[in-house]
């Protein structure tokens, strides 16, 4: 597919991004909580999958979409979490953004390996999934321009710092094309009468996503003196995931243009659930400190 030659690239450019804007002291000033991060893990790669493969099967078995639909919605629920949801933490609660940071990174990191292997046990029975192939682009997609993200902060401080300014408009510049480019080609199919039931099932996933991540961390954690700021920050890692990464990987592995419809629903709808809740959550601690 001709979009996918745009797609790689924009979606590198926007890790390239994630790890200019990071240091090695983030990724290190939250390992003092492994039970918090092991938590977060669960959500991003259990969890979330269970809730993929759930709503992907509602949409075959209970409303018959297509096969490809379903597989989408799977592929959406194996990536990484979302560098967004570092950002949706910092304005909620600024000192879990270290540790939202490292939980996004594990993830990333491990996502080489676990996202096609999730993949693999979620789609492999619907639609042939190449688990090798899969991992070579996300090495070269994810984290490839993250390592030259952060070896740039490493060793041309002033030349990231002088960038920094400029990376978010940027940001939001390549997932706009990223986005643009699978909606417009798939425009038939999200307007069509089936489009508002895809709408409906990736809402419901990322909401019920959202609320387990919130509260699970609600049940392991009740007697921390921070546990609202952890159900938070573990429900936006839980709810927000790199639909980016599952778009680009739909668009290149798989030959049903479908099955990138998902994703790129995902991309919209997960950034304003996600935003949504800061909005929320921001308004009721300053009406809690007031």
């Amino acid at each position: 597919m001709v979009h996918h030659k745009i797609l790689c690239p924009c979606t590198g450019i926007f890790n390239v991004c994630v790890g200019v804007n990071s240091s090695p002291k983030d990724f290190l000033e939250a390992i003092k909580r492994p039970k918090a991060i092991f938590v977060g893990y669960i959500g991003q790669f259990v969890i979330k999958p269970f809730l993929g493969y759930l709503f992907g099967t509602i949409a075959v078995a209970a409303f018959h979409l297509p096969t490809s639909i379903g597989a989408g919605i799977m592929l959406a629920s194996c990536v990484s979490g979302a560098q967004l949801s570092n950002y949706a933490t910092f304005l909620t609660d600024p000192h879990m953004a270290p540790l939202s940071i490292v939980m996004t990174s594990i993830s990333t990191a491990t996502a080489v390996f676990v996202t096609p292997m999730l993949s693999l046990l979620l789609i492999g029975k619907r639609l042939p999934v190449d688990v090798r192939g899969m991992m070579s682009s996300i090495m070269q997609i994810v984290i490839a321009p993250i390592a030259t993200g952060l070896l740039l902060n490493r060793f041309l401080p002033r030349i990231c710092a002088a960038i920094q300014p400029f990376l978010p408009p940027l940001s939001v510049f390549v997932t706009a094309l990223c986005v643009g480019s699978p909606l417009a080609i798939n425009v038939e199919s999200i307007v069509s009468p089936f489009g508002i039931t895809i709408l409906l099932l990736i809402f419901g996933f990322h909401a019920s996503s959202f609320i387990a991540g919130y509260g699970l961390t609600g049940l392991i954690f009740r007697d921390a003196p921070d546990v609202e700021a952890l159900q938070r920050t573990i429900s936006y890692e839980t709810g927000m995931q790199s639909s980016l990464l599952a778009l680009a990987l739909a668009n290149k592995f798989f030959q049903d243009p479908l099955v990138g419809v998902p994703p790129a629903i995902s991309v919209v709808l997960m950034s304003l659930m996600g935003f949504s809740l800061v909005m929320h959550w921001s308004k009721r601690e300053q009406q809690i400190m007031t």
